[in-house]
C-alpha cells in the first residue's frame, strides 16, 4: 500500500504526517527516523482495523448538471424566459417581479 506523507523540518526535528489524517504524525530527530516511525504507526493502525477506499456520491448543485437535459418542461420554461428577455431588450423596459425581495 502507498500513502501520501508530508515530512517537515522544524527547529532541528522532523515531523512526518499522513496527509488527510491530522492526528497521525510523529516527530523524530532525523528525517529517516520520522518516516520509519510513521510507517510503523500506520502499520499498527492497519493491523487493528480494515483499510479501504470509499466512493462517496457528490452532494450539491453539481449533481443537477445534465439531470434535466431531456425534460421538455424545462425546455418550455427556458424558451419562455428567452422570449421575455428578448422582448425586454427590444422594448428597453425591464421586467419587474411583482414581489419585492428584501
Amino acid at each position: 500500500m502507498t500513502f501520501p506523507v508530508l515530512v517537515e523540518a522544524q527547529k532541528g526535528l522532523f515531523t512526518a504526517s499522513l496527509v488527510g489524517v491530522p492526528d497521525l504524525s510523529v516527530v523524530e530527530s532525523t528525517r529517516s527516523q520520522a518516516i520509519a516511525a510513521l510507517k510503523a504507526e500506520i502499520r499498527q493502525r492497519v493491523e487493528l482495523g480494515e483499510l479501504l477506499s470509499l466512493e462517496i456520491d457528490a452532494i450539491g448543485i453539481s449533481d443537477l448538471a445534465g439531470k434535466y437535459s431531456d425534460d421538455p418542461t424545462l425546455r418550455e420554461i427556458c424558451e419562455q424566459a428567452y422570449q421575455m428577455r428578448d422582448a425586454e431588450n427590444r422594448s428597453g423596459h425591464r421586467y419587474r417581479h411583482p414581489v419585492q425581495l428584501r
